[in-house]
Formats: structure tokens, C-alpha cells, sequence
């Protein structure tokens, strides 16, 4: 087998201008599979930083009683006294789950909050919010609150309050001024604006403000408990295995961002598709250049062929020169096109850096190894069909031309 790839690698360097041809071919397909897998991967993964990034992976909300109802002993339902809308459901034993679900492993962050609705009063101005109170220090452990200041600091105490910029606009606030702020449940505190995000999304710039969690539970008459607690994870797409285990171990209804972005979801697996089947192509276009060439070798050395079936060598031994022929094309290809491919895709920013406007390339996901693999597997399958050709050739016939 040594000397039928001595053969074989004779081959190739009797003509390098057509070997080096079809390496620079196969090259080409591999960067165009490098560069589809960068591209698709790093889409999907840009778009999960824009859409997820800043929500929660993991929440878990509190329930609302349930209707209370009076029957009769004749099974008649003689009274039903419905929840009041202003009395909110809480996580009351929140406290005691917290340090669980943060020992969790992939947790990331957890931050107990409590929500509700209110309005902003300043002078003749009213807008109408949608109110936050997280724990102080906790402010960026969901939301990038820090990242996305333009004013004053994301900190919060008592007394204090951050709104987005269109809200604070709206009611010609600046840092430092006092805003009256009124929940659904009649609560009345005057707050002092400590600071202004912009986050680029209208609706949450100019509905959202943020409180000190011990400011929200005046607001919202809650002396213990949390309305909702919100998890971050390592890995987002450990999200449904995570809230399965936060289930099972603390029985609270712990729900995955997954199972609310349905549409995404279909989204990101429609592209997906899209990225196999162009990368398919690729290589489909790398097994039909190393067939035609090899089929092109095999009837030019036909003379050869026949001399070394002539000298007792068997179709297995002409098959496997070949096939190592092929072989050693996809090979130095692959290589050639993953190294291309990587030195192309170094300039571009890491996925941490991605910024609207860019070109989202992921060099961490070229599927280099992939790549190469698929490429050598690809090219051997190309060149069974000429090597079986090559060893059918009758000796005499061969010699003969």
C-alpha cells in the first residue's frame, strides 16, 4: 500500500499546474463552507444577543388566586367572590428559593422583582409606566441597565427612581429632580431621578421606570415576597433543561424564554436550513470537480494503467491509487481552505463585540474540522467512480493505444 501512494502522490506532481488547479478549486468550496458556517452561526447568535440578551432566560411568576366559590349542598354555585384587580400575586417564600435556584449549575444571575403598574406625576404632566423594583446591585443582573446610561448612575436607593430617555423627556425631567409616583394599589411616593438609559426600544424607554425594590414594595403595599424572579444563565440555550431542574427542585412554575418566542424560534431554524443547504452546495460542487478531474487522469494514463495491470497488479491495487489520489486532493484542499478561511475571518469582531451595522461573522464557529472531514470523505466518494473505471481498463487494449 506504501508504494501505491508513492503512485498516487506521483500523479499529482507530474502536473502541478492542473494539481495545483484543483486544490485551489476544492480550496474554494471549503472557504465558501467556512465562511456559511461563520455567517449563519454568527447571525443566529447576534440575534439572540439583540432579542434575548436583555431578558430573562428563566421566569418564574407568581400565580393568581384562583376565583373563591360558594356552593350549595345541591352542587348550585349561590357566590363568587373574583380576586380584586388591585391586590397582586406574590412569590411569598421567594427568600427561601433564591439561594437554591442560584446553586443551580449555568445559573448565571437570579433577581427577585416586583412589578405593577403606575403613573408619573410632574406638574400638569401624567404618564403612565410600567413599574420595576429590583434589588440594589441587582440592577444589571438581567437588563444591561449600566450599559445602556446616558445620565447619571443605574445605582438604585431608596428614593430613588431611572427612566428611559423619551419618558424623561416627555415629563421634562433631569437628574436630580423629584417625580410623584403612583401605583394601582393608591400608594403615593416622591422619588428623585438618579439616572437615564436609552435603550433604543420606544416602548421601554418610555414606559419602563426602575425602583429600589424596598421603594416597590411601598408602592405595591408588599412587605415580604416578590411578584416574579428572573434568571440569567450561562447558556441560553440550556434554558429549558435549567427550568425543567428549577421544577423539580423547588416545585415553582418556572418557565423558558423558549416557550414564549415560538416564532423565533422557527425563524432561526428556517435559517438554518438555509446555512445546510448552501454549504451542501459547496460541497457538492468539490465532489463533481475532483470526479471530472480524476476521470480526466484516468483516460490520459491509460497506458500507465495498463503496464501495471500488465505487471500483476491487482483492480484493488489500481482502485486504492486512486482513491489516495482523491483523497490527498481533499486533504490538501481542506487544509488550504480552513487556513484561508480563518485568516479571512480574523478581522472581523468576536461575537462579544458585534454592533448593529456589522457583519456578523463568528470565526469560532467555521466548523473547521467539519469542514476538512466532509471534504476528504467527499473526495474519496468522488474518486471511487474513476477508480473503478481505471480498473476495469484491459491490459492489452491499454498498452496498445
Amino acid at each position: 500500500m506504501l508504494y501505491a501512494l508513492k503512485i498516487a502522490a506521483r500523479y499529482l506532481t507530474a502536473n502541478l499546474a492542473q494539481t495545483a488547479l484543483l486544490v485551489t478549486g476544492v480550496a474554494v468550496g471549503v472557504f465558501i463552507f467556512i465562511f456559511m458556517s461563520a455567517l449563519i452561526g454568527g447571525l443566529a447568535e447576534f440575534i439572540l444577543a439583540r432579542t434575548v440578551g436583555d431578558m430573562a432566560h428563566i421566569t418564574i411568576e407568581a400565580e393568581s388566586a384562583d376565583p373563591a366559590l360558594l356552593i350549595s349542598p345541591k352542587g348550585q354555585v349561590l357566590f363568587v367572590a373574583e380576586p380584586g384587580r388591585i391586590r397582586t400575586a406574590t412569590l411569598a417564600e421567594a427568600a427561601t428559593w433564591l439561594p437554591l435556584i442560584a446553586a443551580v449549575p449555568g445559573v448565571k444571575a437570579v433577581s427577585p422583582q416586583i412589578t405593577g403598574a403606575g403613573f408619573l406625576t410632574r406638574g400638569a404632566q401624567v404618564s403612565q409606566v410600567s413599574i420595576t423594583g429590583v434589588e440594589p446591585g441587582r440592577e444589571s443582573a438581567i437588563l444591561d441597565l449600566d450599559g445602556y446610561m446616558v445620565e447619571g448612575s443605574a445605582r438604585l436607593g431608596s428614593g430613588l427612581i431611572v427612566l428611559g430617555r423619551e419618558l424623561a423627556d416627555d415629563l421634562a425631567l433631569s437628574l436630580g429632580q423629584s417625580v410623584r409616583v403612583q401605583s394601582t394599589t393608591g400608594s403615593t411616593m416622591v422619588l428623585t431621578l438618579s439616572g437615564i438609559y436609552q435603550t433604543g426600544s420606544r416602548g421601554m424607554d418610555q414606559a419602563r421606570a426602575f425602583v429600589s425594590l424596598s421603594s416597590a414594595r411601598t408602592l405595591f403595599a408588599m412587605p415580604q415576597g416578590v411578584t416574579r424572579i428572573e434568571i440569567k444563565l450561562d447558556d441560553l440555550n440550556a434554558a429549558d433543561a435549567t427550568a425543567l431542574r428549577i421544577r423539580a427542585l423547588t416545585g415553582l412554575d418556572a418557565v423558558s424564554w423558549t416557550e414564549g418566542a415560538a416564532q423565533l424560534m422557527e425563524a432561526l431554524n428556517a435559517q438554518a436550513q438555509t446555512g445546510y443547504f448552501l454549504k451542501g452546495f459547496a460541497l457538492l460542487t468539490i465532489v463533481i470537480g475532483v470526479a471530472s478531474a480524476l476521470l480526466l487522469s484516468t483516460y490520459r494514463r491509460r497506458p500507465e494503467i495498463g503496464i501495471m495491470r500488465a505487471m500483476g497488479a491487482g483492480r484493488g491495487f489500481v482502485v486504492f491509487v486512486f482513491v489516495t489520489q482523491g483523497a490527498l486532493v481533499g486533504l490538501l484542499g481542506g487544509v488550504t481552505g480552513a487556513v484561508l478561511g480563518y485568516l479571512a475571518l480574523l478581522p472581523f469582531p468576536s461575537r462579544e463585540a458585534f454592533r448593529p451595522g456589522t457583519l456578523p461573522l463568528d470565526i469560532t464557529q467555521g466548523s473547521y474540522g467539519l469542514a476538512i472531514t466532509l471534504t476528504v470523505i467527499g473526495a474519496i466518494l468522488a474518486s471511487i467512480l474513476p477508480a473503478r473505471s481505471a480498473a476495469r481498463v484491459d491490459p492489452v487494449t491499454a498498452i496498445g493505444q
